[in-house]
């Protein structure tokens, strides 16, 4: 029989003993047309699969539950289901960073209670844990309004603060999409100050406001294919080709990673491995290729490797 009946047969179990009636299995197996072993087989998974406080009693010659208080899951799932949504709970815990919305809450409440029901040691809070370093956590006061003009396609206006220039400005947007990147999370939105298409950090903005105003997404934009365009969170048409050269040692770590969706391997004779792929900026290649130190060359373009030659100077002399 499907999942839906069998899940019939424990509504009706304890709809059953909460009403006093004690039933057995061969209450069940009349109500649904099943053998009495099959019936037993049900009242013994509710108890050591749906953990259901049950108790017979001899005496009434029926079940009951030990514990009152007890709430049948509203659904039961498989192994598979349980480790993807156990993921899930901790991605949405981890990544609010504790600045998580009310709805964020109750929906982390909802979840961890059907684990709690499935899993009912402590060790669904021990499993899996996302650990991220250097991320800007978005307060809720930023989130809510974005996520709700994202989804509703309402302008927004809010302050924005600059790090590269040290100074705020207003600014009036069409919210496209939201990303967390690394830990942190960004807007992706249309700026009519700059008419053009702009990455917001959200920690970075100040007083967001919902506008009357409602915008539609041009059809030539496609999220996908922006988030894809090149390498990092500075999208947009790829300005230059990077190919990068990691030593053997470095290789070993790096052959298999995925850092473009269109990114190019090359395994050397000596052991090095060559990646290539697009950027639209050198700002967080950059980065990335000082945190490998000795261990990666920039093979081209040149512009990147007197930028790298350049900062390994100024390094040097810091030291």
């Amino acid at each position: 029989m499907g999942r839906r009946t069998i899940y019939e047969r424990y509504g009706w179990f304890d709809a059953t003993i909460r009403k006093g009636s004690y039933p057995n299995a061969s209450a069940l197996a009349r109500e649904f047309e099943l053998s009495v072993k099959t019936a037993q087989r049900d009242i013994d998974f509710m108890r050591d699969r749906l953990n259901c406080p049950l108790v017979y009693d001899k005496s009434r010659k029926g079940y009951y539950y030990r514990d009152g208080s007890f709430n049948l899951p509203l659904t039961w799932l498989s192994s598979d289901e349980l480790t993807a949504l156990l993921f899930a709970q901790k991605v949405l815990h981890d990544l609010s960073g504790g600045h998580a919305g009310d709805e964020i809450t109750t929906i982390l409440q909802k979840i961890t209670s059907i684990l709690q029901q499935q899993v009912p040691d402590k060790s669904v809070e021990n499993a899996v844990s996302l650990q991220l370093i250097g991320n800007t956590p978005a307060p809720q006061a930023c989130f809510t309004p974005s996520l709700e003009a994202c989804l509703k396609k309402r302008r927004l206006a809010f302050n924005y603060y600059s790090p590269a220039s040290d100074s705020g400005s207003s600014r009036t947007v069409d919210p496209y999409h939201l990303v967390n990147y690394m830990g942190t999370w960004h807007l992706i939105a249309w700026c009519h100050e700059r008419e053009d298409l702009r990455d917001f950090v959200l920690a970075r903005m100040k007083n967001p406001r919902i506008l009357d105003d409602t915008f539609s997404i041009p059809k030539s934009f496609d999220i996908q294919k922006h988030m894809q365009s090149a390498f990092g969170i500075f999208k947009g048409k790829p300005k230059d080709i990077v190919t990068l050269r990691f030593s053997p040692w470095k290789a070993c770590w790096i052959k298999g990673q995925v850092w473009h969706k269109n990114q190019k391997e090359k395994l050397l004779k000596d052991g090095s491995l060559e990646l290539t792929f697009p950027v639209s900026s050198f700002a967080e290649i950059m980065m990335v290729v000082l945190s490998h130190g000795s261990d990666v060359e920039v093979v081209k373009p040149k512009a990147l490797r007197t930028l790298i030659r350049e900062e390994a100077k100024r390094i040097a002399h810091l030291y």
